[in-house]
């Protein structure tokens, strides 16, 4: 059976001018503020689209990885994902880049850099992301 999850979001105004918010069913998160200024000039005082996907790619990706390695034998003590979701105003989302940091045992730093380009392919966020460059960098910590 299929899961689905359930985000909502409000805005009020005009794009330049207005400000939203936005907020998960889950609870995980309630009234975050999203602005047009802080997506597309300032940046960090308020959440974004990007910053959103940027997480829920992170996670999905450090899921991926933690499957496939441990599919292969080696499952991870730890790893640590940051993604970077780029955005241009006009444009719109120009691409986004996975950085994995892996603390793995029984695993070198090349069949690490396998695994990390197998999750970096297969990760459902990924694939749904897919009209958009994917870049990755993996290394063992």
């Amino acid at each position: 059976m299929a899961v689905e999850k359930r985000a909502e979001a409000v805005w009020n105004g005009s794009l330049a001018e207005g400000s939203g918010a936005v907020t998960a069913a889950s609870g995980a998160f309630t009234n975050l503020s999203v602005t047009w200024p802080a997506r597309a000039e300032r940046g960090e005082e308020a959440t974004s689209p990007e910053e959103l996907i940027a997480a829920a790619h992170a996670a999905c990706y450090s899921m991926a990885l933690a499957h496939g390695l441990t599919q292969g034998g080696s499952p991870p003590e730890e790893l640590r994902v940051t993604a970077k979701v780029g955005f241009q105003a006009g444009q719109g989302i120009t691409g986004i880049h996975l950085d994995v940091r892996g603390r793995v045992d029984g695993v070198d730093a090349d069949g690490f850099a396998a695994a990390a380009a197998a999750a970096a392919e297969g990760c459902p966020v990924s694939k749904a992301l897919a009209g958009v460059a994917i870049t990755h960098t993996a290394a063992l910590a």
